[in-house]
């Protein structure tokens, strides 16, 4: 066989291949996608108590066999000709008083998409949590947006403020310190927070109370080409 025909077989070789495994991995991605999604709502619905309480209160109350009460509804926001779509969990504690709520958000990171869990309180004025739903971002750099001591300093922040990402800092109302050697990580996070701030903050007023039985918003519309859903 000549060197030409040689290397024309291999290449058609690479290409079934690459065929083949592309298939072999949408077949997959098919099959566990609905499972991935819901064991994301399964753990969303785990962390809303912490995220609106914090750990202590959220421990309390489990040990008390005491539930909060949760609804979710979808918040549109149209924008330069792009609908988005913020999914948010409304929460109430057992008493009928409204605690606060917990926006599920994503936005692009260093890597892939990150996806947040992002607990504001009952007004909306301030930030009561901070979780990371999924995210790919690189092993011991950008993937400590994960831990417990960086997203904690989102704790407490006025919504008020725009954060911006400090490099060794971090110590002032409207900073957060960036991850050493994950910059672009750090301010994808407090970029998404921001923008998920400014869209919902002004939408999150309920007038239903924890025991009506007004079904939650849902949006059954898929997004299309001009809309997005967090």
């Amino acid at each position: 066989m000549s060197l030409k025909k040689s290397n024309l077989a291999q290449a058609w070789l690479v290409l079934l291949l690459a065929t083949l495994f592309g298939t072999a991995l949408a077949g997959i991605q098919a099959k566990l996608g609905p499972v991935i999604e819901a064991n994301k709502i399964k753990e969303t619905m785990a962390k809303i108590p912490v995220l609106v309480l914090g750990e202590d209160l959220a421990a309390e109350l489990a040990a008390e066999n005491q539930t909060l009460t949760i609804k979710s509804r979808v918040i549109e926001i149209k924008q330069n000709g792009t609908t988005k779509f913020y999914t948010v969990y409304d929460v109430w504690l057992p008493d009928g008083k409204m605690v606060g709520h917990v926006v599920k958000a994503a936005g692009q990171g260093y890597a892939d998409k990150i996806e947040l869990l992002l607990g504001l309180d009952a007004q909306g004025k301030s930030i009561t949590g901070l979780f990371v739903l999924d995210q790919k971002e690189t092993p011991g750099l950008g993937a400590k947006i994960m831990e417990d001591a960086w997203r904690g300093q989102f704790k407490e922040k006025s919504t008020e403020n725009t954060l911006a990402v400090v490099k060794g800092g971090g110590g002032k109302e409207d900073q957060i310190d960036a991850i050493s050697g994950a910059t672009i990580s750090s301010r994808s996070v407090t970029g998404i927070v921001n923008t998920t701030i400014a869209n919902v903050t002004s939408q999150l007023q309920v007038t239903d109370g924890p025991d009506d039985n007004k079904s939650p918003a849902v949006q059954n519309e898929e997004p299309g080409k001009n809309k997005e859903r967090s």
